[in-house]
């Protein structure tokens, strides 16, 4: 975060409705699921630290996106959701990447890779672009993202 274009961060969020809450450098992380740097969520708001990774806020904001009404309207640090929704937010994070000038795909796949995310091919760019039908086909099914791969920008109902 301390790198990033936190304006256009914020307004990409916002557009989900979703407000990005600054924590102070030595602070913790309300509402953080993995502690440390990682982003919490609670409620519709994000809070990231200076030192909170932008692909943890994109993963956040995606299953903020991607869990129903009733989950989002209780959410407290547990996003929760399944295998298929889980899937569907690493998808929809590197959709929102592209979305921002100083992220893109290429570095999102990057930084996915060096966090740990573990996939059958072996990278998370072989992952989205060899084997993710089941996740994209989530994301249209819940109408998150348009038939061209790009966000619709809806929150799931």
């Amino acid at each position: 975060m301390a790198d990033a274009d936190n304006a256009a961060l914020a307004a990409l969020l916002a557009r989900y409705g979703l407000a990005l809450e600054r924590v102070a450098a030595d602070a913790d992380i309300p509402g953080s699921f993995w502690g440390d740097e990682e982003a919490g969520l609670v409620g519709a708001r994000l809070l990231a630290r200076p030192d909170t990774p932008v692909h943890s806020v994109l993963h956040e904001s995606g299953h903020f996106v991607c869990m129903d009404g009733a989950r989002r309207d209780g959410l407290d640090t547990d996003a929760g959701g399944d295998y298929d929704e889980e899937n569907a937010v690493c998808y929809l994070q590197i959709l929102l990447a592209g979305e921002l000038a100083d992220m893109g795909r290429a570095r999102m796949f990057r930084d996915m890779d060096a966090w740990g995310y573990s996939f059958r091919l072996g990278s998370a760019r072989a992952w989205f672009e060899n084997d993710a039908e089941d996740a994209r086909e989530w994301l249209r099914r819940h109408r998150l993202v348009n038939d061209d791969d790009t966000p619709s920008w809806r929150l799931r109902p």
